[in-house]
């Protein structure tokens, strides 16, 4: 971190102090795993700020892909893009997107210093309300075709086609377009809401992902919390935390399982037919809690956001204690590493890479904005055998983060194209990455 972004921001009560309040002394494995150490939580008066200011990549420079990988740039001078979805014609859709217009949240001291934190992390630009189609005609593995596919859309997220409809989770609804068979776009007078998300004018974590089931009657939508732990009240907090099952065809909603205090990206595991999702955990009680995870979800879950964490560990900021919440709080199947910001997820299964990732989760790691040293900026492989994980984490891609402690590039969504290679949204490179065999 440069001298120049160590400063600390009277907060109203509460200090956010950025880089100056020591490092964490444990490795980032002793937060990853199915069985990670939880330490005691700090008690500080400052909530540590320690972030990667984004810079982007120069000219030539790339991440960098594991041995045995190769990596290209599929697409630049994207805006913003964050989320991937690939259709059955090997189309790539991309969601250039930014969060939506919120007076509520970054309103006062505390709100405008949030808002500073952002923008120097990349996400302070206005969205693009953008989904773009690439294509790559020719075979190089370079987009050569791009087209709007949706435009003046609402920071939208998730996407998922079923059939002719074409799904949008938007920052505050489940939208469904007219996508005929052989139509390149969907007809864009035909847009209807299906179901209202939650949204409004603070709208914590605005992002909602989206997975279809395989008969395609019922959307899965993870939806934020509209705080970091409830401190905003928990009228604020209703059907959030949680992933939403909708009905495709009346838009009712019920909540599928809760306690997620951020579940982000969503996948179908194959071999058991799970529900996955990486969800990001809570701030501000140090370095290294609480740890990011992935987990099957069970239906009617309850996994202890904001009573608990990591299972029954109480969070005593919370007010009332809820012991009888807590109690029920299931166990996370994986931990991510503390602070990781661990949003996309893609089971590997397809996959044209070499063996060593044919049965697992890629999981993009946005990176720490919290902890010292940073943790996360890179993509990662969780090998599975059986329908669980097994074993420690893969680097898939590394060198987001440059020597003098910028950020390159941020990696988000993750996905495989129609030939099996891994593609990674970079929303500070503004780029989609390529990842395939050094062999190919």
């Amino acid at each position: 971190m440069h001298p120049t972004f160590r400063l600390i921001v009277s907060l109203a009560g509460t200090l956010l102090c950025v880089a100056c309040s020591g490092a964490s002394t444990a490795p980032i494995s002793a937060g990853t795993g199915p069985a990670p150490q939880l330490p005691e939580p700090e008690k500080r008066l400052l909530a540590h700020v320690d972030i990667a200011p984004a810079r982007g990549w120069s000219q030539d420079a790339q991440p960098v892909p594991a041995p045995g990988l190769a990596v290209q740039a599929f697409a630049g001078d994207l805006e913003h893009p964050r989320w991937l979805y690939v259709l059955a014609n090997g189309d790539v859709l991309v969601a250039e997107t930014n969060g939506p217009e919120r007076p509520e949240e970054f309103n006062g001291i505390r709100g405008k210093a949030m808002k500073w934190v952002m923008t120097r992390a990349g996400a302070g630009a206005p969205s693009a309300n953008r989904i773009t189609l690439l294509r790559d005609t020719d075979g190089d593995g370079v987009a050569d075709l791009r087209k709007p596919f949706l435009e003046n859309l609402n920071s939208p997220f998730g996407m998922a086609l079923v059939g002719e409809s074409f799904y949008v989770a938007e920052a505050d609804a489940l939208v469904r377009y007219r996508l005929p068979a052989g139509a390149e776009v969907p007809a864009a007078d035909s847009r209807e809401v299906v179901a209202p998300l939650p949204g409004g004018p603070r709208n914590h974590h605005w992002t909602k992902s989206l997975i279809a089931s395989a008969d395609g009657k019922t959307l899965y939508v993870g939806v934020g919390s509209n705080s970091n732990v409830a401190e905003n009240g928990l009228d604020e907090e209703r059907d959030r935390a949680a992933i939403l099952a909708i009905d495709a065809q009346t838009g009712q909603r019920r909540v599928f399982a809760d306690g997620l205090r951020n579940p982000v990206g969503l996948a179908w595991e194959p071999d058991s037919g799970a529900l996955w999702v990486a969800v990001n955990e809570r701030d501000e009680l140090g370095h290294d809690l609480v740890p990011d995870y992935m987990t099957s979800v069970q239906e009617g879950g309850f996994y202890g956001w904001p009573w608990s964490y990591y299972g029954r560990h109480v969070d005593v900021r919370v007010k009332p204690p809820r012991p009888d919440k807590v109690e029920k709080a299931l166990v996370p199947d994986y931990a991510l590493g503390p602070h990781t910001a661990s949003l996309g997820l893609a089971n590997a299964r397809g996959t044209t890479l070499p063996s060593t990732y044919a049965s697992g989760m890629f999981v993009g790691q946005h990176g720490s904005w919290n902890r010292t040293p940073l943790s996360g900026y890179k993509v990662i492989f969780v090998p599975f055998a059986g329908g669980k994980p097994v074993g420690a984490p893969i680097d898939v891609l590394t060198g987001f983060v440059d020597d003098d402690g910028d950020a390159q590039g941020r990696p988000v969504g993750v996905a495989l194209d129609g030939r099996g290679a891994l593609l990674v949204a970079d929303d500070v490179g503004n780029r989609v990455w390529r990842v395939t065999s050094a062999t190919r």
